[in-house]
Order: C-alpha cells, then structure tokens, then sequence
C-alpha cells in the first residue's frame, strides 16, 4: 500500500507541477485572475505533494531514545499542515486576487488560451484523480466514501483524492467565468470564479485540517481489532478477566495496545509470565500493526 501511495502521489506531484507553469504562462498571457488563481491552487498542490512525500519518509525513521515509539505521526503533521497550506495559500490567495479582480475588473485577452489551458489540465488532473481514487477504492471494503475516511489511519490517500476533486471542481469553475466573462462582456465574473475556487479550496482545507487533526491527537484502532483482542485475552486459562483495552494509532500501520486483565490469584508468577508471553505472541500474530504491547495485571473492578 505505502508503494502505490507514493506512486500516486508523485504522479500528482509531477501533473501538478507541468500544469501549475502552463497556467502562471496563461495567467499572464491573458490576464485571467481566475486563471491565476488556479495556478496558485496548482502550484500549492505541488508543494503539499512534496510535504507528504517528506512525512512519509520522516515516518520510515527507526525508534530512538527520544522517539522509543517511533516517528509514525510524522504522517500525520504534515498532512494537517497540507491542510492548512491548501487554506492560508491556496484559498487566501485566491480569494484575495478575486475580490481585487472584482472590485477592479479587467478584460480577459485571448481566451481561447484559457480554455486550451483549462482543458489539458482537466485532462490530466483527471487522470491523477482516477490513479487517487483507485488507491482510496482499494481501502473501502464495500465501506461509503465518508466511513472510509472517517476510520481510515492513512491520511495520504484521501488528502490526495480531495485535493484532486478540488481541483477538477476549481477547473470547471474557472471554466464558468471566463465563459460568462466573454459572452456577457463582463470582466467581474472572471474575478468572481477565482473566489469561487478559493471558497472550494477553504472548504477541502477546513475538512482535511479536521480530519487529520483527530489522527494527530491519537486515535484508537478500530472496535473490531479491540474486540479480538479482548476475545483472546479472555480466552486464556490463566485470565479471570479482562478489565479494559487501550489503543493508539501511532502512525498507519503502528498501533500501541494496553491490556490490563485480572489474573487467578492462586496462578504462580511464574504462569504469569508465561500467559503474558503467549497473550503478546498470539496478538501480534494475529495483528502484525500492533507493534507494542502492555500487559497490566490488575484486579477486577469491584
């Protein structure tokens, strides 16, 4: 998966990047503030590509004495700092041309430049868009969009896909405008459709920012995996009983669990130790994410 995840986002990272300059040389050309306001959208794609391309590798890095669970989140910062690059850069930006181009219209020369330029990039943002959503179809288990991402622990795939719509939806927009601009002979609606994509872009930015905010503070794995555990742990002779399971997703494919379970009392230390043994075997076995396990011998509550 983490293989087709960063063949996806290198394919975007070098669409984006051809499409971005071909815009900005359009946007000059033309004087289209919707245009440049979807060569801004672009060009930050870019670099948000290139920021997720860095938490992954950040997150490859070993444990270490200051890291002992190892840098796994690093995955998660740097999408919710894509987040608010797509916000502060992306939809600021945009906004800003917009209403300046509204407020101070000016008259877009040579269109038909702008809809060669709109039309090869819906060509291949479309294409980095269908690569996005195979990778996001492979996670869904027969799951709707929305529960897909909503317990998804790998934010790369579905930053990608989202900014991507953005993208195609920022094109049609822009596409709008300056076809009303030039059939209505109203410059206005040009700087109108760049502050249509800087509310699409503010829109994608503030779901993203929440979404992986809530992986960033820690979020457990999901009730099925909890449930086997507390299943297994059960199952054990030596187990009276299980009092809680705790989980922490530490980056996609690390999840920390704290199990406290109330041992017989008359058990040996010994058989203690050998149950606790077993437990942790059979868990990671069955459940290669959990890479670190704690048992805690408790007695149940009253």
């Amino acid at each position: 998966m983490a293989h087709g995840t960063k063949f996806v986002i290198y394919a975007a990272l070098a669409g984006n990047a051809l499409i971005s300059v071909t815009k900005f040389i359009a946007a000059s050309v033309t004087g289209s503030a919707a245009m440049m306001a979807e060569g801004i959208h672009s060009l930050v794609d870019t670099g948000n590509q290139v920021l997720l391309l860095h938490g992954m590798r950040q997150a490859m890095k070993p444990a270490d004495a200051r890291f002992p669970f190892g840098h796994g989140k690093e995955v998660y910062f740097w999408s919710f700092v894509v987040a608010i690059m797509v916000f502060a850069l992306g939809s600021g930006v945009s906004i800003y041309e917009g209403v300046h181009r509204v407020v101070h219209p000016e008259v877009v020369t040579d269109p038909m430049v702008n809809y060669v330029v709109l039309a090869l990039a819906f060509a291949f943002e479309g294409v980095a868009w269908w690569m996005a959503w195979r990778a996001f179809a492979r996670q869904q288990q027969g799951r709707g969009i929305r529960e897909t991402v909503r317990t998804s622990k790998d934010p790369t795939t579905f930053v990608v896909l989202f900014e991507d719509s953005a993208a195609l939806l920022g094109l049609v927009v822009a596409a709008i405008g300056l076809t009303l601009s030039q059939v209505l002979d109203m410059p206005v609606f040009d700087g109108a459709a760049s502050i249509g994509i800087g509310i699409i872009l503010a829109f994608t930015a503030i779901w993203l920012a929440m979404r992986t905010k809530s992986l960033l503070i820690g979020e457990a794995a999901e009730p099925a995996l909890v449930a086997d555990v507390t299943e297994r742990a059960a199952a054990l002779p030596a187990v009276v009983a299980v009092n809680e399971v705790l989980t922490l997703h530490m980056g996609p494919d690390y999840v920390l669990l704290n199990i406290s379970v109330d041992f017989a009392d008359d058990l040996p230390a010994g058989e203690v130790e050998q149950a606790i043994e077993t437990l942790t075997k059979e868990i990671r076995t069955s459940h290669p994410r959990i890479q670190r396990v704690f048992v805690e011998a408790e007695s149940r509550p009253a």
